[in-house]
């Protein structure tokens, strides 16, 4: 919202100390309506497989990771989602077979969710068209310098918005 400030009062605590200038406010929406859209459009490019970019993320750093397993709540970190969000993804991703839950050794509350053969094969299929997508959609819009600039402020607002010191580290490797 934009509008006059009264600086003869201190702002009531849930006010804002200084209100976006017509060009923040701008940037604001476009950068909203760009989010929302850019996601919507990947999800659709992945409803064809079954898939939400939510669930696409998940199978991705499972493809990456070390034998192609991790611990749920490493991974819950990384993709950014309650530990229950997650549960519930894998949950449906592992009732089409394309992962499985299993206990961690050692550790009798752990669980780690494991790549399977299908869910490799899968990701192996749909990598070359969602990146594709992803290029289409983001990346081929901007120069390298300014995608690199996209990644610079995106890493700051994970700095200042996560919970965790783990939440979107890959973000910085």
């Amino acid at each position: 919202m934009s509008g006059p400030v009264d600086h003869s009062e201190p702002p009531e605590p849930d006010e804002p100390t200084r209100w976006l200038d017509d060009k923040e406010q701008l940037s604001w929406r476009a950068f909203l309506r760009a989010s929302y859209l850019l996601m919507e459009a990947l999800d659709r490019d992945l409803a064809e497989f079954g898939l939400r970019m939510s669930e696409w993320e998940i199978l991705v750093l499972l493809s990456e990771a070390p034998q192609q397993r991790q611990r749920m709540s490493v991974l819950a970190d990384m993709v950014v989602q309650s530990r229950s969000r997650l549960t519930h993804a894998a949950k449906r991703l592992e009732s089409v077979g394309v992962v499985q839950r299993n206990p961690v050794r050692g550790d009798g509350r752990g669980v780690e969710l494991a790549l399977t053969a299908e869910g490799a094969e899968l990701v192996t299929r749909i990598a070359p068209r969602h990146v594709q997508g992803v290029r289409r959609r983001l990346v081929d819009l901007m120069s390298a310098q300014e995608m690199e600039m996209l990644g610079a402020v995106m890493r700051r607002v994970i700095l200042v918005n996560r919970t965790s010191p783990a939440q979107g580290q890959d973000a910085f490797e």
